[in-house]
């Protein structure tokens, strides 16, 4: 049989090389797709030997029926005998999907020998050798692609920061990346792929000043002026803003920088500029719903309702994928603006999404506000729960309804209906003790609340109702300061549990740290009921006018509340 370059199988060759999937992007950021790169490929002359052909379909047909061992053992021989470039290249891939480095690594090597201009073999041999922790050998291999395509090192640099990125040993990848880049001082790129080896090896210093080499060499280069403003975020934030403010000045339309300097004003705090320049790419991007949403949730953060109400509508009108979070806003939006049923409706177009059971919710309190109580336990029972904890909010909010309406015993009875499936679930045992407090059932209380307190020993609010509860009572008054002091040291900033302390010592005759404590728990909490006892501490030692101008000011703010009347008509009859 005479010898020819294997026209016969050039044809299989291709079409086997085209249809083999395509690697992780580790193994090859490759320029040529693979039947370009066959066709270009330098062909051995070999004798089409019977024996050759019938090695080739076996293994062909072996890696069909997924044979893989004998298709990588078959091809892998094949591209040793035959030191075809192209059969090397289809058996390095059928033994990298087969996880066979060092199958792989041999195939490569023979592929890289018999075509040794092709920096696609290089490059893949590259990779396979760092992914099976070769470094020394993989640094030969890229030292070679980056020597013999010069012209192009700074897109070569990007791909072997690809390939580096992934490794494992974050020093070993940095110390490889300086050594490639040590004689490229000129390549921006090659300073830039430093800088982000050394920040993912915790080399902040070595990362920002390699980001900044990077800058001199490419002023114009966003990726690099980026980089440096991320390096600076958590040192120097101000810093950070400052190269991003100095980069959009000379390269105004450099949009991800912007956005990313929009980001980073959000990330301190500057809500104004950030929106400002949210603004900025919503004018160069008019279809883009995304920036109408940030706009939204900054013009939330500055209580400026009216721009956040519109831009929800424009994420809406544009096609915001996620439209039940932007609907679950406006629904926030209609609560704040007082229209209820705006609100609801805007709940009860949301269809899923983590919002979703949220916003059952608030279409059950609002219906409830309305004074629609029985529509709103009723829109409750038909939720479909998803967990036990979403099953035990709905029983709460439902007990809230109830609460609200004074039907205090139906509360009451409900949450001890669920205590009997969850008889250690801390909010039952809390509502409902607080309900038994109502009911008048104090014994049921104290137990309740005993147990909780045993089931969590730190939950300082447990403490307080219990020592609260005997103090409005005026019962085993020591055990009850006791109590309270309890919870305030457990949450000494709780304007709650300070007003239960004050009213402790007010009780026992200790007027000046009762006024003291009762004045810091105003201060903390304008609460009409605090304002009461803090009026009735002051008046009994002596500081009339005083008492009678914070329980009127309190009053004046809270003219509903019934507990000041009452107060005052005692005081001052």
């Amino acid at each position: 049989m005479t010898k020819f370059k294997y026209i016969i199988l050039s044809g299989l060759l291709l079409t086997a090389c085209a249809q083999a999937p395509r690697q992780e992007a580790v193994v090859d950021p490759v320029e040529q797709d693979e039947p370009q790169a066959a066709a270009s490929m330098p062909l051995p002359n070999v004798e089409l030997s019977s024996e050759l052909l019938y090695e080739f379909l076996l293994s062909e047909i072996a890696g069909q029926r997924g044979e893989m061992a004998l298709a990588v053992e078959g091809s892998s021989d094949l591209a040793r005998k035959t030191r075809d470039p192209r059969l090397a290249m289809s058996a390095a891939h059928i033994a990298i999907r087969s996880g066979e480095m060092d199958k792989a690594i041999g195939s490569l090597r023979v592929w890289r020998e018999t075509d040794p201009d092709s920096l696609m073999a290089k490059r893949m041999l590259s990779s396979v050798l760092l992914r099976t922790g070769r470094l020394d050998e993989a640094r030969d291999e890229l030292a070679g692609v980056l020597e013999s395509d010069e012209r192009h090192a700074g897109q070569n640099f990007m791909q072997v920061y690809q390939m580096l990125a992934p490794y494992p040993d974050k020093p070993a990848a940095l110390k490889l990346m300086r050594e490639l880049a040590a004689p490229y001082p000129a390549v921006a790129e090659a300073h830039w792929a430093v800088a982000q080896l050394a920040r993912t090896a915790g080399e902040e210093e070595l990362a920002l000043g390699e980001a900044r080499r990077a800058r001199e060499q490419r002023a114009e280069w966003d990726m690099a002026a980026s980089l440096e403003a991320q390096l600076l975020q958590k040192s120097a934030p101000q810093q950070g803003l400052e190269v991003l403010r100095g980069y959009l000045a000379k390269y105004p339309d450099a949009r991800e920088v912007r956005l990313q300097y929009a980001r980073a004003l959000l990330e301190q705090k500057q809500y104004e500029l950030a929106r400002d320049q949210f603004q900025r790419l919503a004018e160069q991007n008019p279809d883009n719903p995304d920036m109408a949403y940030a706009i939204a949730l900054i013009s939330l953060q500055l209580n400026d309702l009216p721009n956040a109400e519109k831009q929800l509508k424009l994420a809406l009108d544009k096609g915001k994928k996620d439209q039940d979070t932007v609907q679950y806003y406006l629904g926030q939006l209609g609560e704040a603006k007082k229209n209820e049923d705006e609100a609801i409706g805007y709940y009860r177009q949301i269809k899923g999404g983590e919002y979703y059971f949220t916003a059952q919710i608030r279409i059950a309190y609002l219906l409830s506000k309305q004074g629609r109580q029985a529509e709103a336990r009723q829109h409750l029972q038909q939720v479909q729960p998803a967990d036990d904890e979403q099953r035990i909010k709905l029983v709460m909010a439902e007990a809230q309804i109830l609460r609200g309406a004074s039907q205090f015993a139906e509360a009451y009875q409900l949450l001890r209906q669920n205590l009997e499936k969850w008889p250690d679930q801390p909010e039952l045992l809390y509502e409902a003790a607080m309900m038994a407090e109502k009911n008048g059932k104090h014994e049921e209380f104290e137990q309740l609340m005993r147990k909780l307190i045993q089931i969590e020993p730190d939950r300082a609010h447990a403490y307080n109702a219990l020592g609260y509860g005997l103090l409005e009572r005026n019962e085993r008054i020591p055990e009850a300061m006791e109590l309270v002091k309890k919870a305030l040291q457990l949450a000494p900033d709780d304007a709650a549990i300070i007003d239960s302390v004050g009213w402790g010592y007010f009780l026992t005759g200790n007027l000046d740290e009762s006024v003291k404590l009762l004045r810091r728990a105003l201060s903390l909490n304008p609460d009409p009921e605090i304002a009461a006892h803090l009026g009735e501490a002051l008046w009994k030692r002596g500081d009339k006018d005083e008492a009678q101008k914070v329980l009127r000011d309190s009053l004046k703010a809270n003219p509903e509340n019934a507990v000041l009347p009452a107060v005052m008509k005692r005081l001052m009859p």
